[in-house]
């Protein structure tokens, strides 16, 4: 192969030569032509950044512009005088670049000092480009500092860093700082476009905007990325190659578990996981990546988020039609659920178990949100449909928030409040309240009375009017038997698999009876009743529908852990023994002897 035929990388091929072809920055090179323009030069400029970004390119486009003979109009180098072709060439004694990541040392620095004194044989400048300055020793560092503050006329420092709060701040003091941003997808995937173009290489741009993700907003590594995947892909960049290429996980099986999580489909959230286990993708990987595609989600569900989504403009349009089938208080909760799996993965004994777990609860919040909560007696009657009416739409009902019940008091017709069982404590009622406040998510909660509440009855502006109990609604108060309770009560737990937690705690006790129609789960701490909040509106309204009666509530009641027997060590035991056998005592007093 001749030289002239010999590959160049794109990320040398297509690195920028002039400010108007380094991609992003535009702010930063406007700035920097008008300050060559205006002759406003300083003598130390820091150039800090993320990898990839164009920090070394912006340098020497600088040093070559200073140096031009000839500029164009638009403030660029022209290119084609003696010292751009030189530069261009490598050829120019006016830029000395040095690599401070493997020429750190104090003899490193004075013998680049020692290189100032030489003034520049053709142009105006001398331009000095410390890459990675960060990387200097201390002692390097402060040998630097007095070259940096009274450098020759014809002299210009350019520092370049990844890592700006590594640099001294005397350093810092002495520089004009510019700081280059993270590259955009969109304009990494526009100028990956170019170059495909300019390479003729069909690419789709759902593809180049993988690559440009994956990059992680640096240039060079956009670029690198790509001629690796067009290597693979033997000149046509689909996205299908791309992501078998960089191993990245299909936005399919993200999608696909979204909708899952929207109809607390648990089957098909666990078969989806095993699908990308099977294609060989670490479980640790996969969390992460659906924790940011919640986060996604969340940002595209509000127009003033979206433009944080960093997407390609088809996924982001999918992003955009997916993400209104969430509430936003599911989206708070699910990346809560999935940054607890990230945590606990590397502790995790069964770690295909952890995440199974946090995908079944993904399952439970997510299909909660979409149902309506038990109404309360009162807004039973007024907001049933009549008899000939249609029923409402999917859609609409998705649109209703739930609403908690309340439970209503008056002086003639409030029953008694139970008392509650011994060893547990219900939840009191917010100071001075005529009624339970509605708890957030809909938890329903066991009401509190004292005497005062029930010898003064609140006035019209406290509280709401009471339904009359004395003229239940028809078909909504029906007597019902204990048995035909529990009967029910199992039916539920049967059959609600989408909700795990609920239904195990239901098998395990048969729920407490506090009088009239109020029920009680009884569990232990703050954790385990909050995870009952989104659950209990859906058991409630099963109950009063399955037996026909409005007044069945269902709540939560903290119970007292029950106190573990002490374990007694073996002379505690021999003791013991001694005490519920004096017969045995006497013996051994007699034959003075002990048991050990």
């Amino acid at each position: 192969m001749e030289d002239n035929e010999r590959y160049i990388v794109s990320a040398r091929k297509y690195r920028p030569s002039t400010f108007g072809s380094v991609v992003g920055q535009e702010a930063l090179t406007h700035t920097l032509k008008n300050a060559v323009a205006s002759g406003r030069l300083a003598q130390a400029y820091l150039f800090c950044g993320p990898r990839g970004v164009g920090k070394t390119s912006c340098a020497r486009i600088f040093a070559k512009r200073i140096n031009c003979l000839s500029p164009t109009e638009d403030g660029e180098a022209c290119g084609k005088c003696e010292s751009c072709k030189a530069i261009e060439q490598g050829a120019s004694f006016n830029i000395v670049e040095l690599d401070a990541a493997s020429n750190n040392s104090v003899d490193d620095i004075r013998a680049l000092t020692e290189q100032v004194s030489m003034p520049p044989q053709t142009g105006r400048y001398r331009v000095f480009i410390i890459d990675e300055v960060h990387m200097l020793s201390s002692s390097a560092f402060n040998a630097f500092l007095k070259t940096l503050e009274e450098p020759p006329s014809y002299v210009i420092f350019i520092l370049a860093t990844t890592e700006k709060h590594k640099v001294i701040p005397t350093i810092l003091s002495r520089c004009q700082i510019y700081d280059f941003k993270r590259i955009t997808i969109d304009d990494m995937a526009s100028h990956l476009s170019y170059v495909a173009a300019q390479e003729g290489i069909e690419a789709e741009p759902a593809a180049l905007a993988v690559i440009a993700q994956k990059a992680d907003g640096a240039m060079r590594d956009a670029l690198s990325i790509f001629d690796q995947v067009a290597a693979s892909s033997a000149g046509h960049v689909t996205y299908d190659k791309t992501i078998a290429s960089l191993n990245v996980l299909d936005y399919g099986y993200y999608f696909r578990l979204t909708r899952a999580f929207h109809d607390g489909n648990v089957a098909q959230a666990l078969l989806i996981y095993k699908e990308i286990r099977d294609a060989g993708f670490d479980s640790l990987f996969f969390i992460n990546g659906l924790a940011s595609h919640v986060r996604d989600l969340m940002v595209a569900s509000d127009p003033s988020t979206a433009p944080l989504l960093e997407v390609g403009e088809e996924i982001g349009k999918q992003y955009t039609a997916l993400a209104q089938s969430l509430p936003l208080q599911w989206y708070y909760g699910a990346m809560r659920i999935l940054n607890d799996a990230d945590l606990n993965y590397r502790t995790s004994g069964n770690k295909q178990l952890l995440v199974e777990l946090a995908l079944i609860r993904l399952c439970g919040q997510g299909s909660q949100p979409l149902r309506s909560a038990a109404p309360s007696p009162s807004a039973a009657t007024s907001n049933a449909p009549a008899a000939n009416s249609p029923a409402p739409s999917a859609s609409s009902a998705q649109r209703q928030a739930p609403s908690p019940t309340t439970l209503h008091s008056s002086p003639a017709s409030a029953p008694r409040a139970p008392h509650a069982p011994s060893g547990a404590s219900v939840r009191p009622a917010a100071p001075g309240a005529r009624h339970t406040p509605p708890p957030a998510a809909g938890v329903h909660r066991m009401p509190h009375s004292s005497p005062a509440a029930k010898s003064q009855p609140a006035s019209p502006a406290e509280s709401e009017p009471a339904p009359d109990s004395s003229q239940p609604p028809a078909g909504l108060s029906r007597p019902y038997s204990p048995e035909e309770f529990t009967a029910a009560w199992h039916e539920f737990a049967n059959s609600h698999h989408e909700l795990p937690l609920l239904t195990t705690a239901m098998l395990a006790a048969h729920p407490h009876h506090l009088g009239e129609h109020r029920y009680a789960i009884g569990v232990v701490g703050q954790a385990q009743a909050s995870t009952f909040d989104n659950d209990l509106p859906t058991l409630t309204e099963f109950l009063r529908k399955r037996l026909s009666n409005e007044n069945i509530v269902v709540g939560v009641v903290q119970v007292e852990p029950k106190a573990r027997p002490k374990k007694l060590t073996p002379a505690e035991k021999l003791r013991k023994i001694i005490e519920d056998n004096p017969k045995l005592g006497e013996l051994l007093n007699e034959m003075d002897a002990e048991l050990v």
